[in-house]
């Protein structure tokens, strides 16, 4: 027998949840006094049961400190599909619960500033239409903290742009369209009646950006960089598309966003879009999940809803 199918024999029968509790909690505290007390059992029973699981997978999960005990890179690793397998009988327990109160299965979605006005609304209406009584939730956020929710299984999917630098091999991307980025105000912002507009024009008014962990700024602050170190008087940093658009209509101020995002107010007069080709910031929008093998009926449907919603959008 190998090493790899000896220890998967271990695992498979004698392995215990209340063992990756205990495990995720010791990562969390980095404490196993602390672990213990939260999973209310001794601390000798508590040390015990981290031997045990040492003992099982032929590796050294802490190392002990003064201040506590701190994972080894096979305990980070143990941790993490800890929390994934934990994770996932809270979504079997979720998904049974809704299915005796009368759901057809529930969907917790990401979402990211590009996926919101458009492409997610009509990908819910037509899931809404094929399964009535589907449970869904969406989070917002940025790639930073939706894609570690995502990897732990917290989340289903990621809906926005698709990150360019990390995860790949965890997850499974799949592009629906490509966006570029445009340059906005409001219709009554000084610049809105130009016929056109290089950026010397656009340096005096502060701006609307994305936060700093996103690709997006970092390409921003590059080229800011590349402008004579241009440092621009006012900077917001949001995500909320409802806050930007009501600070663009309000105030002096030129937002960054994607073509997608901002068209359907452009079109109706509430922004403008400025006759400035953004220089940076193309990208793919899509959809980050860890394969289709984790995704229940009800996700399964979603992201199919997605790929549809997706090819009636107008092109950009």
């Amino acid at each position: 027998m190998t090493r790899h199918s000896r220890i998967v024999d271990r695992a498979v029968t004698r392995l215990k949840l209340r063992q990756l509790r205990l495990l995720v909690a010791v990562g969390k505290y980095g404490s196993i006094q602390s672990a213990a007390r939260e999973l209310q059992v001794s601390q000798p029973a508590a040390t015990k049961l981290i031997q045990d699981l040492e003992l099982d997978f032929e590796v050294r999960l802490f190392k002990r400190t003064n201040r506590g005990v701190i994972p080894t890179v096979y305990g980070d690793a143990l941790i993490r599909h800890g929390k994934l397998i934990l994770s996932q009988v809270s979504n079997a327990a979720q998904e049974l619960d809704d299915l005796n109160e009368g759901s057809s299965g529930r969907v917790v979605i990401g979402t990211l500033l590009a996926a919101a006005p458009n492409l997610l609304p009509a990908a819910i209406e037509t899931l809404m239409d094929e399964r009535p009584n589907v449970a869904i939730k969406v989070v917002e956020g940025t790639n930073d903290a939706l894609i570690p929710a995502l990897i732990s299984g917290e989340i289903d999917m990621i809906v926005g742009r698709l990150p360019a630098y990390r995860h790949r091999t965890r997850l499974t991307q799949e592009e629906l369209f490509s966006d570029r980025i445009v340059a906005v105000t409001g219709s009554r912002h000084p610049l809105a009646g130009r016929a056109s507009v290089g950026f010397e024009e656009i340096k005096p008014f502060g701006w609307i950006l994305p936060p700093l962990e996103t690709t997006l700024r970092r390409q921003v602050d590059q080229y800011f960089v590349s402008q004579d170190q241009y440092m621009p008087p006012l900077v917001v940093e949001s995500v909320s598309y409802l806050a930007n658009r009501s600070l663009l209509m309000q105030r002096e101020l030129v937002g960054l966003l994607p073509e997608h995002v901002v068209s359907q107010d452009i079109d109706s007069g509430l922004l403008h879009q400025l006759n400035w080709v953004v220089p940076f910031g193309n990208g793919p929008v899509g959809i980050s999940y860890r394969g289709a093998d984790s995704l229940s009926p009800a996700g399964a449907a979603f992201l199919q809803a997605l790929r549809i919603a997706a090819g009636s959008l107008p092109a950009g």
